[in-house]
């Protein structure tokens, strides 16, 4: 299936992105951590005949270029969104969001319900909020630590071998935590870009409430031995008084596959 790269300018930001697809929806594809648009290609060979994908680069990763210290704003994403949708030629879209892009899409519907189809959500972040994560991203203090532990990480190191030997978090986060953190090039990534999305934290019931009220369906997958995002967190959503359906597939927290689409397809 053929792909095709686009530039999408908003304001003093460039915005790359990747189209791929030829169905008569449009499905906005959101990507995780460390990754880019590319990341949802797999999912045109079970999605492609429903939707046109459309996947674009998020601040700070890929080939986008974010022009400012400021952070992404709701309000930015909007803009964003509708420069997508008019440039496109669409009025409506679907979303899906992985890890993340998650939290990115679950923003989405607060701000844009109303010309929303669908939700997909992919082992989304966003359903359960970290505590370290609203610390260092949410308040000034902890955004200093932040900034202080990605120059001098020896601090960091040591709590994190700690809270493992305590079984405060399991082996799966550990390993997650520490390869993301070590080295300075990947602290500074981890900063500059937890600190630009710092805005992006969807409130749950504002979300609940604006797809019940216009009737969008959700589907959430999840990978049975995710240990980052596990199914747990499904309940959040799960009994939301709006139609949801709930998978857990044979994976761990790296979903997209080109099976994951046909599956999506087959559920939607």
């Amino acid at each position: 299936m053929q792909n095709t790269d686009f530039q999408l300018t908003y304001g003093p930001h460039d915005f790359h992105g990747i189209r791929t697809g030829n169905g008569p929806a449009l499905l906005v594809c959101l990507h995780g951590f460390g990754e880019s648009a590319a990341h949802f290609l797999p999912l045109a060979k079970g999605l492609g005949h429903r939707f046109t994908l459309v996947a674009i680069d998020l601040p700070l990763h890929g080939t986008t270029q974010w022009s400012s210290t400021a952070p992404m704003t709701q309000q930015d994403l909007k803009n964003i969104l509708e420069l997508l949708l008019q440039q496109e030629g669409f009025t409506r879209f679907s979303v899906c969001g992985y890890s993340m892009g998650g939290r990115v899409a679950l923003c989405a519907v607060e701000c844009m319900a109303d010309r929303i189809d669908h939700v997909i959500l992919l082992a989304a972040d966003g359903l359960h909020r970290n505590p370290w994560h609203v610390f260092v991203t949410q308040t000034r203090v902890g955004n200093r630590i932040f900034h202080y532990q990605a120059h001098h990480p020896l601090f960091f190191f040591r709590v994190l071998q700690a809270a493992r030997k305590l079984h405060w978090i399991n082996e799966s986060i550990y390993k997650f935590a520490y390869h993301r953190m070590n080295t300075k090039e990947k602290r500074l990534q981890v900063y500059n870009v937890w600190t630009t999305l710092r805005r992006m934290m969807p409130d749950l019931h504002k979300v609940a409430v604006q797809m019940q009220r216009y009737h969008i369906p959700l589907l959430q997958v999840f990978g049975r031995y995710d240990r980052v995002i596990p199914p747990a967190f499904a309940e959040r959503l799960a009994r939301a008084p709006f139609p949801v359906t709930t998978l857990v597939v044979d994976s761990g927290h790296q979903l997209i596959k080109g099976s994951l689409g046909h599956t999506i397809d087959d559920n939607l």
